[in-house]
């Protein structure tokens, strides 16, 4: 398999706070890469490492089999988009002229792609309305279109959809798709908002502690998925105790839902449950959730 991205025992040290810790990735040439991990994880701190805005401590990594010891890196970074935790646009210009600016920096002897670009992110239509005066959606597009001003092929995303609404989240979405798929585009998306990178998804990492704890692609989970049981009660602690006594496999959600990761019949849970004077507001039999594979991957806690 042809990788845009490798590590291997990547670090990265402040002080005394190890950000990265031997960390080993691999992200396939063509893929959508979603790269989970809590706060803290190292996420952020690999971006910015692959894009040349910080020096790891040790160990290496490699774009398109370039190594990042390797003089040819700068030229093997003019492959790449991104967007390192906000876009970075002036809010005074309009659409057009940020992405001239972009073009000037790049070095880049025409503008006579910018007007492909706007269309391609939906906004050809916003004339000389300033970027102040767009929506967050319309400025995350804008960014992606920054990003994209050097024809990379591969686009380095860092919480692209946070703080959207529904409609901007979908725009985010079927923009990223599009790329992937008519462009060839390889993606990596640093998320919190697992349920909606699960749409996305071809690959996955997971970082843990600065250190990745399984790559795994969309299909392989979908194969490794648990088939569970997501119930709702209104006894969650007469819930836990019966399933601790059954010695089954259980997730708490929230103070009144789990999900069961066993066969039991309603009937006999139910039974059960009434002796500890609680009931069952809702059973129902489904996969296990990305979201479900990763707190039981990593354990339970906020992640970005």
């Amino acid at each position: 398999m042809e990788y845009c991205l490798t590590t291997a025992a990547l670090c990265k040290q402040y002080k005394h706070d190890k950000a990265l810790h031997n960390l080993s990735m691999h992200v396939p040439k063509g893929s959508i890469y979603g790269f989970v991990g809590k706060n803290g994880a190292g996420k952020t701190t690999l971006i910015r490492l692959i894009c040349g805005l910080q020096k790891e401590t040790s160990g290496e990594y490699a774009l398109y089999g370039v190594k990042s010891t390797d003089k040819a890196i700068t030229r093997a970074r003019r492959r790449i988009g991104a967007i390192v935790e906000s876009p970075s646009v002036y809010p005074d210009l309009t659409a057009t002229e940020n992405l001239k600016i972009q073009y000037r920096v790049l070095g880049m002897p025409s503008c006579e792609g910018i007007g492909e670009l706007l269309q391609l992110v939906g906004l050809a239509d916003t004339g000389r309305k300033k970027v102040r005066n767009f929506s967050l959606g319309m400025r995350q597009r804008l960014g992606i279109a920054v990003a994209l001003a050097g024809s990379p092929d591969f686009l380095i995303l860092d919480e692209p959809i946070n703080g959207l609404d529904p409609q901007g989240i979908i725009e985010i979405r079927e923009l990223i798709l599009r790329l992937n798929q008519e462009r060839q585009m390889t993606v990596l998306i640093s998320s919190h908002m697992l349920g909606e990178l699960s749409k996305l998804a071809t690959h996955y990492g997971f970082i843990d502690k600065g250190a990745i704890v399984r790559e795994i692609s969309a299909q392989e989970l979908e194969m490794m998925c648990k088939k569970c049981i997501r119930i709702e009660v209104d006894n969650a602690g007469a819930l836990a105790r019966t399933l601790h006594e059954m010695q089954v496999e259980y997730h708490m959600l929230s103070e009144t839902e789990a999900e069961i990761f066993a066969q039991l019949g309603v009937t006999e849970l139910a039974l059960l449950l009434a002796k500890e004077h609680c009931n069952i507001l809702s059973y129902k039999e489904q996969n296990e959730s990305l979201e479900s594979y990763y707190v039981n991957l990593v354990g339970g806690g906020v992640y970005e």
